[in-house]
């Protein structure tokens, strides 16, 4: 960047240090480079005109032009406002300021023709338009001079009381490029790359995303924007990839020894899926030629993840070394303590539990036999990166819905084993789609287990509305008459957990009325709970001593109850897809009919209809992932991954993917050829990628 662009945003004439400071609180905006690099999000194609009396329910946002009849202050104190009358020669419209109207009061020219552009509004049956854009055309010269197509900034109410609105920001922007020189904005991507995607220089997109002359000039613009965005990140995500597998030695597990085939041909009681066989076999080269592991494994709910895992471990243990697996909460460590404990004993192997309530002689029992090397397998929760767990030879490590953990707190296994880091396999039984797979994932190497065990049945999807609830009582009796189990979960959303307590208990009340003691009985769990009155009820129904549990999304993973075959979702419209199928996933655990309800009320919004039509069509956690997706925007969904790489300013992995999928392609064949980036034609990439590594946090080298 050029000295012009490091320079403080407040030296911009028209900022200051007034609007200096609310462009650096609210948009993060602190330099002249920050500024061009705020890029519009929408634009408002000022020929396309609407009649004033065509206006209607359908439209959101209109663009009129017309002549200023009369404006006048009405109301006093906070009802104070401005309201103005605009004809068009069809009719006229209200044009009205809540904020700023003396302001405004003093800029308006009665007589004058105006463009107006906004959202509408209705009040008794006629339209206004609150906070307009607005700007004067009484001549041809000033009508000719305004751009085709006016660029809209993403802006805040405090900058906007500061006339930085979407003209505020063209004007500043406008004044800002005009100044820029062809050295100011340094080309990022060498010629090779530009000739070969036919891509237009950085500097002329800068110029064009602002201000485009026609669409076309717009879309280049965004095309190079976008591009460079996308493969920026795959490019330190591959070289990132190819430097670990160059400068990180891993342990070699050579052997496929005596403890990995009594397991599979004298324990293991079903045949593998062909997913399970195929990721193990990938897992296994990995392990066999001494460069360290960094594999992330995706499996859907009851996939089989767990088995491979015990796979991988029982090969680290037949090859000298200890192994161990993290989970991020008690409850799901526990289970997978349980799942493991018969087999390691029949083996022979020494397994211990270790979590924030394993304390005093029993605590310091197994830390001292984990450094001696009596303990072969270690499973626990963050517990295990504490400093004075030490192992006295860890050679894998496994975490469990890794994204729970933070990076630092997964550095912390690096440092558990030495001379080198421990392999790393990653699970998650949240489907990764596609796109965010690349963009977060790029420097790992991905498993995936797309294919359920034989004999596991789909899960039965149905949405009753609440009219329903006495057939839904019928079908609960029916389930507990064959000795099953029934989950009734609630939502628990931040904001209103007292609300939401509330309706739990009311909820709990109801069901109590309708399955009374003693023929019945009912555990609750939430997450305002004790943890030991949690884990209190939560055994009372895994030991069938409760027939219904009554939760929230406390249960979403972690519970494993076979016996439990019918989930109640209520309220099913407040929960998300992601949610909806991690929740579904706790029935259908133990073989035959399982069945979901998805409780709600009769109006639903069209993003909630569209999640429950998703849910009651399909059981593929996968293809649910995609839709979440597409539905929400990889903005809620990338605590799949805390990372500094992806700061998106334009593109969307929704609608881009084929420029994601092309740009990770054309890194990989890139650093394929110069691994290190040495050649001259690759200096600009080089460069960059030192640039922003400079930035970044410094973890570069964990998963």
């Amino acid at each position: 960047m050029s000295k012009l662009l490091d320079t403080p945003i407040e030296y911009l004439k028209g900022i200051g240090p007034a609007k200096g400071k609310s462009l650096r609180k609210d948009l993060n905006i602190n330099t002249f480079g920050d500024l061009i690099e705020h890029f519009p999000f929408r634009y408002i194609d000022k020929t396309v005109i609407l009649p004033i009396n065509q206006i209607n329910d359908a439209h959101s946002e209109v663009q009129i032009k017309g002549k200023l009849m009369r404006f006048s202050q009405e109301g006093a104190g906070r009802a104070k406002r401005l309201k103005a009358t605009i004809h068009d020669g069809t009719g006229s419209i209200d044009l009205i300021w809540f904020q700023g109207a003396s302001w405004m009061q003093n800029i308006l020219d009665q007589g004058k023709t105006y463009l107006v552009y906004g959202k509408l509004q209705k009040f008794r049956n006629r339209y206004s338009i609150p906070h307009p854009e607005i700007e004067v055309i009484s001549n041809l010269a000033n009508a000719a001079a305004l751009p085709t197509l006016a660029p809209m900034y993403p802006s805040t109410d405090s900058l906007r009381k500061k006339k930085l609105d979407g003209k505020g920001f063209r004007k500043l922007t406008k004044a800002l490029i005009d100044q820029i020189g062809p050295n100011d904005v340094p080309e990022t991507l060498p010629k090779y790359i530009l000739d070969k995607t036919r891509l237009i220089g950085r500097l002329e997109a800068i110029k064009r995303i602002h201000f485009p002359a026609s669409a076309k000039e717009k879309e280049q613009a965004v095309n190079r924007l976008k591009f460079e965005e996308l493969f920026f990140a795959q490019l330190r995500a591959v070289h990132r990839k190819f430097k670990n597998y160059r400068e990180i030695p891993g342990y070699r597990f050579e052997i496929i020894g005596d403890k990995f085939n009594q397991y599979f041909h004298d324990i293991l009681s079903f045949e593998l899926t062909g997913a399970q066989k195929r990721v193990l076999k990938e897992i296994r080269s990995d392990l066999k030629v001494g460069r360290h592991m960094n594999r992330l494994l995706q499996g859907d709910v009851g996939s089989g993840k767990t088995v491979v895992a015990l796979m991988c471990i029982l090969m680290a243990i037949d090859n000298g070394y200890q192994a161990c697996m993290i989970a991020p909460t008690e409850i799901l460590a526990m289970q997978h303590f349980v799942g493991m404990v018969d087999d390691a004993e029949k083996l022979g192997l020494q397994i211990a539990f270790l979590a924030g309530s394993v304390k005093g002689k029993k605590r310091a029992k197994i830390l001292e036999a984990l450094a001696l090397g009596q303990i072969d397998i270690l499973i626990g929760t963050h517990a295990v990166l504490e400093d004075p767990v030490v192992f006295k030879n860890l050679g894998l490590a496994i975490t469990d819905e890794q994204h729970r953990f933070g990076v630092k707190q997964r550095s912390k296994l690096w440092r558990k084993s030495k001379p080198n880091p421990p392999h790393i396999l990653v699970m998650t039984a949240t489907p990764i789609p596609r796109t965010l797979s690349m963009a977060f994932y790029g420097d790992l190497d991905v498993s995936k287990i797309d294919e359920m065990p034989p004999g596991r049945q789909p899960v039965e999807t149905v949405h009753f509305s609440e009219s329903k609830r006495l057939r839904v009582y019928g079908i609960m009796r029916e389930a507990i008459a064959k000795g099953r189990q029934v989950y009734v979960v609630f939502p628990m959303i931040e904001e209103n957990e007292d609300l939401d307590l509330q309706n739990l208990q009311r909820g709990f009340d109801l069901l109590s009325n309708e399955f009374p003691r003693p023929e019945f009985d009912i555990s609750v769990v939430h997450g305002k709970m004790k943890a030991k009155d949690k884990d209190y009820e939560m055994q009372r129904f895994v030991e069938k001593k409760t027939q219904i549990m009554v939760a929230t999304t406390v249960i979403e993973v972690g519970v494993n109850v076979p016996n439990a075959t019918l989930m109640i979702i209520e309220n099913a419209n407040r929960f998300g897809l992601s949610q909806l199928h991690q929740l579904r996933g706790r029935v259908g655990r133990g073989g035959g009919h399982s069945m979901c309800i998805l409780i709600t009320g009769f109006k639903l919004s069209k993003e909630a209809k569209f999640r429950i039509k998703t849910m009651t069509e399909t059981n593929d956690g996968f293809v649910i992932a995609e839709a979440d997706l597409k539905l929400r925007g990889p903005g809620d969904m990338e605590g799949t991954r805390q990372s500094g790489d992806l700061n998106l300013k334009l593109a969307s992995l929704v609608e881009d993917e084929k420029i994601l999928a092309f740009a990770r392609k054309l890194a990989i064949l890139i650093i394929e050829k110069d691994p290190k980036l040495e050649h001259s034609e690759n200096d600009l990439l080089r460069k960059h990628i030192q640039t922003i590594g400079k930035k970044a946090q410094g973890w570069s080298h964990i998963s």
